[in-house]
């Protein structure tokens, strides 16, 4: 009886799942169009890119949040940027109605509060990595900073690493967006999770 029960629970609890990740999925626009690509030269290497994501046909970013590991403390495996989330909109500065959109994301860390721009959609960005540090600790991707319509935002990541160049700024509309590199859990060896990030423009 207690073995049916949790069989039950869990199916339950998968259904929950899937019932989830369907209603995200639905705010997808996997094949819009996009005008360009963003891209910063000083990503990770380590891991493999994921699906490019799309906001829903005629929304923009203009707000990200992100997963964040805080550091683990010394002689531990931090792995620091974990995921990027973009929240869109159809006009600015209407942010309580909105859809959200990520590509692959790390196993670890909690996601932060979203951050909204003061004006406009996102249109260009720029990285915080750490740089290999050979038999050391490696954490790839720390932090991300946006630039906004009007404005500058800060993510609340970690802080290894230096800040490399922006990247262009978006030609179109704003960032409508994203797939991201990340390293699959490395066992008993040294995770990194997040690398790299590519950002789509839309007219």
């Amino acid at each position: 009886m207690h073995h049916f029960m949790m069989f039950s629970l869990l199916v339950i609890t998968g259904l929950q799942v899937s019932v989830e990740s369907a209603g995200i999925r639905s705010e997808r626009s996997i094949d819009r169009h996009y005008r360009s690509e963003l891209t910063v030269p000083n990503g990770g290497s380590w891991g493999s890119w994921g699906h490019r994501e799309m906001c829903p046909a005629g929304t923009y970013a203009a707000g990200f949040s992100l997963r964040v590991e805080d550091p683990v403390g010394p002689r531990e495996d931090d792995t620091a940027l974990n995921g990027i989330r973009l929240h869109c909109v159809y006009t600015p500065s209407l942010y309580h109605h909105y859809s959200s959109v990520q590509s692959d994301v790390g196993s670890w860390g909690r996601w932060t509060e979203i951050r909204w721009c003061p004006s406009g959609f996102l249109k260009a960005f720029q990285l915080r990595v750490e740089p290999s540090q050979g038999n050391d600790d490696d954490t790839a991707a720390n932090n991300i900073m946006f630039r906004c319509s009007q404005g500058t935002l800060h993510g609340d990541g970690t802080n290894w690493g230096d800040w490399g160049t922006w990247s262009q700024t978006c030609e179109g509309k704003g960032i409508c967006g994203l797939k991201t590199r990340i390293e699959v859990p490395q066992g008993r060896g040294d995770d990194t999770s997040l690398n790299d990030v590519i950002m789509y423009c839309c007219d």
